[in-house]
């Protein structure tokens, strides 16, 4: 059953639809104080089109942009009523280039490396 753009969707229908578990939704609530689902008899979540919408940007900027959640926050008080659809800060500062990216990764592998040893040795496998 498809719903109308207009509808209001339940904690599972916008979880979904946003492809993040619901209690991923429920801590965002916590943190953004703009997202406020209606709530029915039971605590039962029904979010507006414009919560999703919100949900959708928030999600855009922490998952897509690299924006933490302390960012985020930052963001939607920087902005008049938590609209989130611009940021105030150049994008070169968001994005991370795919050198940035693989220098990381690289660092990345080299540590786990470097803790796999040391299990390793903690473990009596490798003589010291």
């Amino acid at each position: 059953m498809n719903k109308s753009p207009e509808a209001f969707r339940t904690i599972r229908e916008a979880s979904q639809e946003l492809g993040v578990p619901q209690h991923v939704l429920r801590f965002w609530e916590t943190k953004f104080s703009q997202v406020r689902p209606l709530k029915r008899g039971g605590g039962r979540r029904y979010y507006r089109p414009e919560d999703v919408e919100l949900l959708r940007r928030i999600q855009s900027l922490l998952y897509s942009e690299g924006y933490t959640i302390r960012g985020v926050q930052k963001l939607m008080r920087e902005t008049a009523g938590g609209e989130v659809s611009e940021p105030s800060r150049p994008a070169s500062k968001i994005k991370v280039s795919s050198s940035e990216n693989q220098a990381n990764s690289d660092r990345a592998s080299k540590i786990i490396t470097e803790l796999e040893t040391l299990r390793d040795m903690l473990r009596g496998r490798i003589p010291t």
